[in-house]
């Protein structure tokens, strides 16, 4: 197979990063390795901001939406637990409570633990995050969950009744987040953005090459996260959420119903919520500007927050 078209993507990929700034690393918690990406440094003016990608995502998912933040901003994004660059191990990393452990260790291996940070994570990574503000509370000025899975949602899409269809018959092979055609590439991306991509057919080839031979890996992670550990950690946890928490969700999205934002609102009343119009489950892919605002402008309010309560107490 001709692997041009991959290796065209990898260096697009490379190009991004350079030009935004962002320098691709690794850090090690003892054996375990974690590959990121980040810009500017801790000792900045307003504190780091920690991205959480998605399912079968990477680091560089995140790229859009860094372009339009603030070129001080200190913003890290790392691969989750087994994805891209990062070591993979087995299933007890995978379900949601293994990786927000990992995602602990990877905190304290670059040192962001010194100062409270933000984080932000979008669907399993907004998963991820929520959980994560659960445990770690008093590490965190803030988190924002964008279209995060985890929730008991008041509707369903037909992805999750899918889902259970599957879960019922055990067609282990036809998960619709893990193509193995052009076609169910083609699919997932109707599945997961409102508004059409129109990729070229090579871009499609090489996107798709570059997922195949991880497939095998999404699998075992796919069935972690959605199994009965993980698949309503973030629900569980709710009640253990202190820091200010946003929430962004697309109004088409067709993976995570958009309800899941009133059950957020419920649990947290303080939450600010933003849903978005004509958008799907690839926020950051279809919005990144008003994402990126939306974003900052929430860091914005709690710092102003912070300073004010200092100067009360």
């Amino acid at each position: 197979m001709d692997h041009a078209e991959e290796r065209i993507i990898e260096e697009v990929k490379k190009f991004w990063r350079l030009r935004l700034g962002l320098r691709a690393r690794y850090s090690r918690s003892g054996s375990y390795r974690f590959c990121y990406s980040s810009r500017g440094t801790a000792g900045g003016a307003a504190p780091p901001l920690l991205l959480l990608h998605g399912f079968s995502a990477s680091k560089d998912m995140w790229l859009p939406l860094v372009k339009h933040l603030p070129r001080d901003q200190h913003v890290v994004c790392v691969d989750m637990p087994g994805h891209e660059g990062t070591t993979r191990t087995g299933a007890q990393d995978y379900s949601i409570h293994g990786q927000v452990t990992r995602i602990h260790q990877f905190v304290q291996s670059v040192g962001l633990d010194k100062r409270p940070f933000y984080l932000a994570g979008t669907s399993m990574g907004g998963n991820v995050a929520g959980v994560y503000a659960a445990r770690y509370p008093g590490q965190l000025c803030g988190v924002t969950l964008i279209c995060p899975a985890g929730l008991v949602y008041p509707s369903e899409t037909n992805f999750i009744r899918r889902l259970r269809e599957l879960e019922n018959t055990r067609q282990g092979e036809a998960i619709p987040l893990i193509p193995s055609t052009p076609e169910e590439l083609e699919d997932m991306l109707k599945l997961c953005c409102y508004t059409p991509l129109h990729l070229h057919r090579q871009v499609l080839r090489g996107l798709l090459d570059n997922r195949l031979h991880n497939n095998d890996f999404y699998k075992e992670v796919f069935m972690e996260i959605v199994g009965e550990k993980s698949r309503h950690s973030l629900q569980e946890n709710l009640h253990l959420i202190t820091t200010p928490v946003q929430v962004i969700w697309g109004m088409e999205d067709q993976v995570v119903d958009v309800s899941g934002a009133s059950v957020l609102k419920a649990s947290l009343p303080n939450c600010q919520v933003a849903l978005l119009d004509n958008c799907g489950h690839s926020v950051v892919l279809e919005r990144p500007r008003k994402t990126a605002k939306l974003l900052m402008d929430f860091l914005s309010a709690q710092e102003v927050n912070c300073e004010t309560a200092k100067k009360l107490s």
